[in-house]
């Protein structure tokens, strides 16, 4: 197991969560405010790292009751594939259309999108995501309104980001581009902790 990965040795029991939410879950918003990024109108990229998936998972625990080792072993399963290793950043990459009617047309146009998002390095071409990973999100109608990424950087890259390298991302779709250049230095430090 990577050193980075959560076991049940990381997680609060539900009664001490219960206790501790409160404070926790500012504390993760807090942190989320350099991990979150709008990418155009419609579109949203949550950065995930360890702490914002132990909260995931925290509060799986918590609204599932969930308190029995192997079904906190599931969740643990289930989430740690979404913290990054060293080498790359992992996305909660969201599409926002609050009207529903809006939304579902909109799906439809935006089919392939979570293929067209993509991370630069300066100095470096694009690298763009490998999607869901877990599961297919995608169907013949429409692409999902949720999508999992993971942008895998070379070693000159993550070298290049740490050195103080602006870092750009965006979206590349013939129906929704959208691009973030720079990245906010606050969002650009965060994110090079990340990497190994």
């Amino acid at each position: 197991m990577k050193a980075t990965q959560l076991s049940r040795a990381d997680l609060m029991s539900l009664e001490q969560y219960s206790t501790a939410r409160k404070e926790f879950r500012a504390r993760v918003l807090e942190h989320k405010k350099n991990r979150v990024v709008t990418v155009g109108p419609n579109a949203s990229w949550g950065f995930e790292d360890r702490l914002t998936i132990q909260y995931q998972v925290q509060e799986m625990l918590r609204v599932e009751r969930i308190f029995e080792a192997a079904g906190i072993e599931d969740e643990l399963a289930a989430y740690n594939p979404l913290i990054p290793d060293g080498s790359n950043w992992k996305v909660t990459f969201l599409i926002e259309y609050p009207d529903i009617d809006e939304r579902r047309q909109r799906l439809a146009g935006l089919k392939g999108v979570e293929d067209r998002c993509w991370v630069e390095v300066a100095g470096f071409e694009r690298v763009f995501a490998i999607a869901d990973e877990d599961l297919d999100r995608e169907n013949d109608e429409k692409t999902s309104a949720v999508h999992f990424l993971r942008f895998e950087l070379t070693p000159p890259m993550a070298a290049a980001a740490k050195a103080g390298a602006a870092i750009a991302i965006g979206i590349d779709h013939d129906q929704y581009r959208h691009e973030v250049r720079p990245l906010p230095l606050s969002v650009r430090d965060s994110l090079v902790a990340d990497l190994a």
